[in-house]
């Protein structure tokens, strides 16, 4: 139990700095001695799937599961992971979780986000708004509950709530590109553009977030700004997004009423469905 204890403070302390490769390694080396230790399964799932290998994390997700954990942190954690990939048993873990330990922030967040991408919004909005009374400084309850809103369809609540996120959280851009095209749903669109294209600036590889900052800015007559972020959009653009650059290419030259049609009839609406519905 020692060395296991050993081990996975060293590997968190590596996650803490981002290197996950690093951590994912140690952990497979600690599992030779405990290979059924669902702490080590737990957080080498985790650690892979920040290292972008999604199979790998998906099926050390399931083993830790498999061991019957009773940890309710570690059943949230847990629970998260699977539910990144739709499993079912996402939500027995989550829910056990939260029934267990219903004082601690982490199980009341991670049902919650789950239960508001499955259209449960009321049980949802309870764990939310539980998650933010046990940890009001903390923004990623504050904003999946704006997530949670937005879901719902009550976008007036959902931009209190992101906003709220971002003032605890300046550096939150993805949360930043929701809040900008909430407000351009709602018809708010400086304040939308402006939020975009200050996402824009931290999402360089977000080819997406580029495409639609630019819109935004030329819907606004800001034409330099949109041509300089069209530019940079090109140099993430691939697949989908490249044929998307194309389109959203050709609106800014016809102008900002193009632009504005493009962004708020069509991909706006597209991609903050999208992006709300992705798992935490």
């Amino acid at each position: 139990m020692a060395d296991v204890e050993a081990a996975l403070q060293e590997a968190l302390a590596l996650g803490d700095e981002g290197q996950w490769v690093e951590m994912a390694e140690l952990l497979i080396t600690a599992l030779r001695d405990a290979p059924d230790d669902p702490y080590l399964l737990c957080w080498l799932g985790v650690a892979e799937q920040e290292a972008g290998q999604d199979g790998a994390a998906y099926d050390h997700f399931r083993k830790a599961l498999d061991e019957e954990p009773t940890d309710a942190q570690l059943l949230a954690i847990i629970g998260g992971g699977l539910a990144q990939f739709g499993d079912p048993e996402a939500e027995r873990a989550l829910r056990t979780a939260a029934l267990t330990a219903p004082d601690l922030t982490i199980t009341r967040l991670q049902y919650g986000a789950y239960l508001a991408r499955e259209g449960l919004f009321e049980e949802a909005l309870e764990n939310l708004e539980a998650a933010v009374r046990l940890d009001p400084d903390d923004p990623v309850p504050q904003g999946e509950l704006g997530t949670a809103l937005a879901l719902k369809g009550d976008l007036v609540a959902a931009a209190g709530a992101m906003e709220r996120a971002l003032e605890l959280a300046p550096d939150d851009s993805w949360t930043r590109v929701l809040l900008g095209l909430i407000y351009i749903e709602q018809g708010d669109g400086e304040i939308g553009a402006e939020m975009l294209v200050q996402a824009a600036e931290e999402r360089e590889p977000d080819a997406e977030a580029q495409i639609l900052a630019a819109l935004a800015a030329a819907a606004q007559g800001w034409a330099d700004a949109a041509e300089d972020i069209i530019a940079r959009a090109a140099y993430a653009a691939e697949g989908s997004d490249a044929t998307l650059l194309g389109e959203a290419e050709d609106r800014i030259t016809a102008g900002p009423a193009e632009s504005l049609e493009m962004l708020k009839e069509h991909l706006g609406p597209s991609v903050l469905h999208d992006r709300l519905a992705q798992p935490l």
